[in-house]
């Protein structure tokens, strides 16, 4: 793919996502993916993950093919392109890795669509339209802007209370009020990440927060769009109470040291 054409970069943390890659792929519309690049950066996965997206990029190519549109098999597949680590790093590591490779890109805007299927791909268009139509740095989509969306989408309880109590004490030191600091759909202009030493910011979950910090700090335009709530039997790898610890120490580093 020529990547003076890409508009949209989409870069998907996956770890561990042999069931549900594909299906998170596929959701992707193809009026995003002309303009998009993918990057799958698989954190050192000990499934079928490779394999789950050499699966997808076959089938699309199938697609293609019975629709007697080789050209177009071949454009597909060169939207998509898949890294691993070797080893776990981390989901700073592949949040850090997929800005960088993002911003190389020249995309104007930079897409974090987790692969764990908990996010709504299908909703990435309606967040790239509103980041161009509103000149916004950073869109997060919320699983509270709507009242009752996080239970009937089954959020387990002590992450809606959790969440509820982190968001009331971030809303008091942030700039920008929001209903969901802890949801992991972002979109990112790269003329905000530009400004960031991606270097320094955290290996851990709460690096999403401390961008929006350090967005928040620097007046950049922030903002939040709803979205549906998902979840399944996912095992999640987020520790609770050290990822508490941690969005606590954003928000004190936001009133003493970020400005």
């Amino acid at each position: 793919m020529d990547p003076n054409s890409i508009d949209y970069f989409i870069f998907v943390p996956a770890y561990n996502v042999e069931k549900t890659l594909g299906e998170v792929l596929s959701k992707i519309e193809e009026s995003v993916l002309a303009r998009a690049h993918v990057l799958v950066i698989d954190d050192g996965s000990q499934d079928g993950t490779a394999q789950a997206f050499v699966r997808f990029i076959s089938s699309c190519a199938e697609n293609a093919e019975c629709a007697c549109d080789s050209e177009n098999a071949h454009d597909l597949k060169s939207h998509f392109e898949y890294f691993k680590f070797e080893q776990n790093n981390g989901y700073g590591a592949v949040v850090k890795k997929g800005l960088a490779d993002g911003i190389a890109s020249g995309a104007a805007f930079i897409a974090c669509l987790h692969g764990d299927g908990q996010y709504p791909a299908e909703k990435l268009g309606e967040f790239f339209e509103e980041m161009e139509n509103c000149n916004l740095d950073l869109l997060q989509g919320s699983r509270h802007a709507v009242a009752g969306e996080a239970k009937r989408g089954g959020m387990p309880l002590y992450k809606r209370l959790g969440g509820v109590f982190l968001t009331v004490l971030e809303n008091r030191a942030f700039r920008v009020k929001l209903t969901d600091r802890h949801s992991g759909f972002i979109v990112y202009s790269s003329r905000f990440l530009k400004t960031v030493d991606l270097n320094r910011l955290s290996p851990s979950f709460d690096i999403d927060l401390e961008l929006i910090s350090i967005a928040d700090a620097r007046h950049f335009a922030v903002a939040e769009l709803p979205i549906p709530t998902r979840y399944a039997d996912e095992k999640s790898n987020l520790n609770v109470i050290t990822y508490g610890m941690r969005v606590l120490r954003q928000i004190w580093r936001r009133q003493f040291v970020i400005r």
